[in-house]
C-alpha cells in the first residue's frame, strides 16, 4: 500500500525558550513564552509554516489564570487555526495534543498544526500574584476531598510518595535499595540535563547528592528530598509543528529532518486519587497504555534509542520502566526529567518532544514518549521515528480506556471510621522547610479490607522512627487506629529491633 504524503504526519520544526531574567526583571507571561518558543520552531522547520497553520493545540497554563493563550497565540502569531479544546492542566496534554494533531492531519482535516505551552510560576511568584504557586496549591485544596483535606493528602507530593513506598517492598527492595534505585535514574537524568540546551538546570548531580537530605536538598515528603521532585519555579516554554509530509517537501525540507509521528495509546485512572485499587504496582491505566503502544507500533524494548518517562516523582519513571522493561542504568530522559530539564506544570512532554525530534536527527531510529498527568491519573504514550510508519498506524483510536478499567481490580470502601488493628498498607511522612516532621499518614486495612486513612502525630517520635529508619520494613505490619476528636490516628504495634 503506498502512503499519501498529504496524509502522513511529521514533526518539522522544534523551540524552546527559557527566560533566565535578573531577579530585578520580573520576566516573561505564559503567553509571551508560548509565542517567543513557536517562533523559534518555525524558524527551526525553516519558516513560514505559522502562517499555513489550520490547527492548533495549547497545553493550559496556571501561572496567569486571568490569560486566555487559546485567543491570544494566534492573535500575537497571527494565524486563525482550528483550537482543539483542552481545559484542564495535565501532564500527558502535549503527547495528546502530538496524537490529536497526526490524527487530524492523517484524515485530511489539518495540513500545518502547532502544539504550544509555557510556564512562567518564576514571573507569577515575582510579581506576587495569586495566580502563582500559591494559588495553584489553593486550587489543589479546593479541589480535594474532605478525608484528604483533612489528613494533608492535598498536592501531588501529598500522594506519590505513596506508590513509592508500597512499591518499594513489593519489589523486594529495602528502603537503602530503593533509594539507591531512585539515585541512579535521578543521576542519569541530571547528567542528560547538563547536555540539554533547553534544561533549566545544567549541572550533573551524583546519586548521594540526590539521596543525602542538606539545607539544599531538604525533605519534602518521605522519602522524597527536593532534587527528586519536579521543579516547577521556572520560566520555560515548548513548541513543536507537525505538518504532512507533502507541505513539508513542498517546504523544502529534507527527509533527514522529518521525524513521523507513529500511534499512540491512552487510558486513565480516577480524578480521585485515593481511588486507587493498590498502591504497589502500576496502575492499570499506565500498563495498559505502555504495553499496548508497544504492541500497536509492533516494537520491542531493544528497537527503542531514546526513552521519555516522565518524572514528577521517582515512582513513575520506576513503575513505567518495570513495565517497559528499561533498565535502571539507562537514561529515562532526552530532555533530563522534570526536576533538571524543568517541571513546567503540564508542558513538561512538549519539551520532551523537541528534545527527542532534535535527538533523533542526530543519531537512532525509533522514539518513545511517556507522560502522566494528574495523580498517577492521565496516561498517554506515542512513538515517533525517523521511518514512515506502516499504515495501519496512522490515524489509529489510542483509546484504550475499556481495557484499563476491565483489568482494574476492585477498588476498596475508604474512610476514618474503623478504630481497632490495622494491617499497613502504604504511607508518608511531611517536613517542614528545616527538615522536622510535620506529622505522617498512613492507608491501612481493617479487618474486612476497608481502607483506613489515618494521621501519625509528628510527637509520636517512636512511630516516625519506624516509618522512616530503614530498621525494618512498615508496609504490612500491625498497628492499631484510635480516634481523638475529628481525626483517627494510627500506632504501629511493638517491634523489637534487633
Amino acid at each position: 500500500m503506498t502512503l499519501d504524503p498529504r496524509r502522513i504526519p511529521v514533526i518539522v520544526g522544534v523551540g524552546q525558550y527559557n527566560d533566565r531574567r535578573a531577579p530585578g526583571d520580573d520576566g516573561m507571561d505564559s503567553v509571551e513564552l508560548m509565542v517567543e518558543s513557536a517562533l523559534v520552531a518555525d524558524r527551526d522547520a525553516g519558516g513560514g509554516f505559522i502562517a499555513r497553520c489550520d490547527w492548533l493545540g495549547v497545553v493550559p497554563q496556571i501561572s496567569f489564570r486571568d490569560l486566555n493563550p487559546e485567543v491570544m497565540v494566534p492573535q500575537a502569531l497571527g494565524m486563525a487555526p482550528h483550537v482543539s479544546p483542552c481545559a484542564m492542566a495535565s501532564g500527558d496534554t502535549p503527547v495528546r495534543h502530538l496524537n490529536d494533531a497526526a490524527n487530524a492531519i492523517n484524515r485530511g482535516q489539518a495540513t500545518v498544526c502547532l502544539v504550544t505551552g509555557g510556564e512562567a510560576l518564576r514571573t507569577a511568584s515575582r510579581r506576587n500574584r495569586t495566580s502563582g504557586p500559591g494559588g495553584g496549591a489553593f486550587r489543589a485544596a479546593a479541589t480535594a476531598s474532605d478525608l484528604r483535606r483533612r489528613y494533608g493528602l492535598v498536592n501531588a507530593a501529598d500522594i506519590y510518595p505513596l506508590y513509592e513506598n508500597a512499591t518499594r517492598p513489593a519489589w523486594g527492595q529495602t528502603l537503602a535499595q530503593g533509594q539507591a534505585e531512585t539515585g541512579m535514574i535521578w543521576s542519569l537524568m541530571s547528567q542528560v540535563a547538563a547536555d540539554s540546551e533547553g534544561a533549566w538546570i545544567r549541572s550533573a548531580a551524583t546519586s548521594d547528592q540526590i539521596i543525602e537530605p542538606t539545607a539544599d536538598n531538604r525533605r519534602i515528603a518521605f522519602p522524597y528530598n527536593k532534587l527528586m521532585v519536579a521543579n516547577s519555579s521556572v520560566n520555560q516554554g515548548a513548541s513543536f509543528i507537525v505538518s504532512s509530509l507533502a507541505a513539508a517537501r513542498e517546504a523544502g525540507i529534507t527527509d533527514d529532518r522529518c521525524v513521523y509521528v507513529w500511534a499512540g495509546a491512552s487510558a486513565h485512572e480516577s480524578e480521585e486519587p485515593l481511588e486507587r485499587a493498590v498502591w504497589d504496582r502500576p496502575p492499570s491505566g499506565m500498563r495498559v497504555t505502555l504495553e499496548r503502544v508497544l504492541q500497536a507500533n509492533r516494537l520491542t524494548i531493544d528497537e527503542l534509542d531514546r526513552v521519555e518517562l516522565y518524572s514528577c516523582f521517582p515512582c513513575v519513571p520506576k513503575m513505567a520502566r518495570r513495565v517497559l522493561g528499561w533498565p535502571a542504568d539507562r537514561p529515562a530522559t532526552v530532555h533530563g526529567g522534570l526536576t533538571f530539564g524543568g517541571g513546567p506544570i503540564a508542558n513538561y512532554m512538549s519539551h520532551a518532544v523537541v528534545a527527542t525530534v532534535q535527538a533523533l536527527r542526530q543519531a537512532g531510529k525509533h522514539g518513545l514518549l511517556y507522560a502522566n498527568g494528574g495523580h498517577c491519573t492521565h496516561n498517554h504514550a506515542i512513538v515517533v521515528s525517523r521511518t514512515p510508519p506502516p499504515p495501519d498506524l496512522l490515524g489509529r483510536d489510542y483509546d484504550y480506556q475499556t481495557e484499563a478499567e476491565l483489568a482494574r481490580p476492585p477498588i476498596p470502601a475508604i474512610g476514618d471510621d474503623f478504630e481497632g488493628p490495622v494491617t499497613l498498607e502504604t504511607y508518608t511522612v511531611f517536613y517542614d522547610r528545616s527538615g522536622a516532621p510535620t506529622h505522617g499518614v498512613v492507608l491501612a486495612r481493617a479487618p474486612d479490607r476497608t481502607r483506613v486513612v489515618a494521621k501519625v502525630d509528628s510527637a509520636e517520635r517512636a512511630a516516625i522512627a519506624f516509618l522512616t529508619d530503614g530498621h525494618s520494613e512498615p508496609v504490612g505490619s500491625l498497628g492499631t487506629t484510635e480516634r481523638r476528636g475529628d481525626t483517627l490516628f494510627w500506632a504501629p504495634s511493638p517491634r523489637s529491633d534487633p
